[in-house]
């Protein structure tokens, strides 16, 4: 078997994801459950996700050495919080069974012919005029909306769903944001006005907007409809979503009773970090030296608005850099989820994200990639030879 690598460094997203400790799978053990973190391809990946789940990715790896540990969100990194140990663990599992890798050998063009005995193959076009020839194909390029995978996926007749892009962070612009790059509020709900779309989760505020999983997995639901809107849209935020804006409302009435000559700006009864807390106070039109006792009834429903139903329009989006994940890709109808292997050319296999398949942020797109590289890894080792 040979890999052809078009860049100069396999495994190149391994190495950056997560920060560089590779989040390799996450702890969700339940085929079907599992399958809910995809907002396209779920369904079809549940038959596949029986057959190798991320148990079995766990015990993959601790078969080679690699301990893999679960943090308490149920992300999963290598006990030794490095990109590195990933690395080194496939690299030496491809070296002991065989495998040839080639880098900086992308391949230009596939052409399907005859070999000899009436055997069917795939002619190979590589740099420099080299060719090759292969009795199976596994296209797993990735999702780059440039990539080749595409291309030859098409001259077999295969359809693309658009790739555009998934788990991105938002781009706003308002004096509430201004300054506090870096600041976290461990909860909140998130909503896109005028669509079913919401999520809840950390968010973190960002020298571009906002960022955070609420924000990613927001932005993988809604994929493909904020495309479609240009990415410029109202978002609407609970800053503490244990309150509505009534109930708030109560909560600082309450504030307001228990504590009169205190500062508005430096106690926060909803929880917000106060850096955070004095932007709000400021856009619900208090002074800075505001005390309760001097906040009326009016002024206190603006301050509940500020928390509990904020809005912010958003302008455009950001990605992390090559760490994109795209939503599109090769059609799941017209591949065999159980062997990834094509339904209109026989012999061609997809696997990772050249396939119309991406899930939520926390391990769930590498796990949709060891899936379905297992599946087809399998199945063109069980085939017989051309």
């Amino acid at each position: 078997m040979t890999v052809y690598e078009a860049g100069a460094q396999p495994l190149a997203k391994v190495r950056i994801s997560g920060g560089g400790r590779c989040n390799v799978t996450h702890a969700c053990f339940e085929p079907r459950e599992l399958a809910r973190r995809y907002p396209r391809g779920g369904r079809e990946l549940v038959g596949a996700f029986s057959r190798w789940q991320p148990r079995d990715t766990v015990a993959w790896f601790a078969e080679r050495g690699v301990a893999l540990k679960a943090e308490p969100d149920g992300r999963m990194f290598p006990v030794t919080d490095s990109s590195q140990t990933i690395i080194d663990c496939l690299q030496e599992a491809a070296r002991r069974a065989g495998v040839r890798l080639r880098t900086r050998c992308g391949v230009t063009a596939v052409v399907r012919a005859r070999a000899a005995g009436g055997a069917g193959c795939f002619q190979l076009a590589l740099p420099a005029g080299e060719t090759a020839t292969a009795d199976r194909l596994l296209i797993a390029t990735g999702g780059n909306r440039t990539n080749a995978g595409y291309a030859f996926a098409r001259q077999y007749g295969h359809t693309i769903e658009p790739p555009v892009p998934s788990l991105f962070t938002f781009q706003i612009s308002d004096p509430r944001l201004e300054g506090l790059a870096g600041l976290s509020v461990e909860d909140a709900a998130t909503a896109v006005r005028d669509t079913p779309l919401k999520e809840r989760g950390p968010l973190l505020i960002t020298h571009w907007g906002l960022s955070g999983p609420a924000i990613l997995k927001l932005s993988a639901w809604g994929a493909r409809s904020l495309h479609d809107a240009g990415y410029r849209f109202t978002l609407r935020v609970n800053w503490a979503p244990r309150f509505n804006a009534e109930t708030l409302r109560a909560e600082l009435e309450r504030a307001r009773a228990a504590n009169p000559r205190k500062q508005v700006a430096t106690w926060c009864p909803a929880g917000l970090p106060l850096r955070f807390w004095e932007k709000l106070v400021a856009a619900a039109g208090l002074a800075p030296d505001a005390v309760w006792t001097g906040v009326g009834n009016a002024a206190l429903r603006a301050l509940a608005g500020q928390v509990a139903e904020a809005e912010f329009a958003v302008t455009g989006k950001s990605t992390f850099k090559d760490e994109f994940v795209t939503c599109g890709g090769v059609r799941l109808g017209e591949v065999d989820c159980k062997t990834m292997e094509s339904r209109l050319a026989p012999g061609l296999h997809f696997a990772g994200e050249v396939l119309d398949v991406d899930g939520l942020t926390g391990g769930f797109n590498f796990q949709a990639a060891w899936t379905t590289g297992w599946l087809a890894g399998q199945a063109m080792a069980a085939a017989p030879a051309g």
